[in-house]
């Protein structure tokens, strides 16, 4: 490996250490009592390091945020084919609550954690980012529509209603407010499978 290979497999890990230490800060403090010098601190550098590869703090949240977003696309865009659209969605959802759980602290800063993302001036390419992964859905939302699926909907509205489902199922499990489903016999992300695999059998019965 020559020099300059090094020194940007340098700048990279160099670069994900700050990431990864201002992930860590502002889901335990809060974006707006993190400080650039608290992230510093928590690598061991000086702040001025720091400004090397990010502008302000709102950089690194929306360093995060692209991060975040692109594994999600990712997963959602990893679904199995069917001949279907209405299995293509449940395997979607399937593949949203699988990223959530294994990355809970992602999902946490994408749409748990307060932040003001709309003051941001970066705001729109942070939501760009969302949108594309919500319009995966809505497309799919569309395929099952001309397959008589969800017919009496706009395809927005059809999409919204699928991913609060999805959305909420996963905040109550990472805010701890599904104890009370903890039966030894069933594991609750099997239960939370089971109950999308519920929500879907209404869409299939509504069938047109």
């Amino acid at each position: 490996m020559g020099v300059a290979d090094r020194k940007e497999r340098e700048k990279e890990e160099m670069k994900k250490r700050i990431l990864e230490a201002a992930k860590k800060l502002f889901l335990e403090q809060g974006f707006e009592k993190t400080s650039i010098r608290n992230i510093a601190e928590e690598i061991e550098y000086s702040p001025s390091t720091i400004y090397l590869y990010f502008k302000d703090k709102n950089d690194l949240l929306f360093g995060l945020h692209q991060e975040a977003f692109i594994g999600l696309i990712t997963a959602l865009q990893n679904t199995a084919k069917f001949e279907n659209a209405i299995d293509q969605l449940e395997d979607m959802g399937k593949h949203y609550m699988k990223f959530a759980f294994e990355n809970p602290e992602l999902y946490d800063l994408m749409f748990i954690m307060n932040a003001p993302i709309d003051s941001l001036e970066c705001k729109d390419e942070v939501w760009d980012d969302g949108q594309k992964a919500f319009d995966l859905l809505r497309f799919l939302v569309a395929q099952c529509q001309t397959e008589g699926y969800l017919t009496e909907y706009e395809v927005d509205d059809a999409s919204l209603m699928i991913w609060s489902f999805i959305h909420g199922i996963v905040t109550l499990h990472a805010r701890k407010r599904l104890s009370m489903f903890c039966e030894p016999e069933l594991e609750l992300e099997t239960r939370m499978n089971k109950a999308f695999l519920s929500f879907l059998s209404t869409i299939k019965c509504s069938k047109k």
